[in-house]
């Protein structure tokens, strides 16, 4: 599966943005799919993942309440609301596939099959 990640931007603190994860193909649906980012001279962390039905998310404790990841199969797109936008939230955000994932809780990277380029996102205080 091939996956294009967009939606990046600048954007003040406190701002939202929604990053979309699009994967043509008629394989989308038997995919989770995961969104990491890496911001300069730090390693590629867990952001948020849903699993291939859709029935279940995953974020990490620093987005937890504030991003929202779903899943639209009819759209083949998977989406990263990203609201209360802080600083620290700097980085190049990528999306990730993993074939039949079914618990959106697959937070190390090396377990996923198939990435997207990044897109990258920039809060300004």
């Amino acid at each position: 599966v091939q996956l294009q990640a967009s939606g990046g931007g600048l954007v003040q603190v406190g701002g939202s943005l929604r990053l979309s994860c699009a994967a043509p193909g008629r394989t989308f649906g038997s995919y989770g799919i995961g969104w990491f980012r890496q911001a300069p001279g730090k390693e590629r962390e867990f952001v948020a993942a849903v699993n291939w039905r859709g029935d279940r998310t995953g974020y990490s404790d620093s987005v937890k309440g504030r991003f929202t990841i779903s899943r639209d199969n009819a759209e083949k797109t998977v989406y990263l609301q990203m609201d209360s936008l802080k600083v620290e939230d700097t980085a190049v955000y990528y999306c990730a596939a993993e074939r039949w994932e079914i618990t959106a809780n697959v937070t190390d990277s090396h377990e996923y099959d198939h990435w997207g380029r990044g897109t990258q996102v920039t809060v300004s205080s």
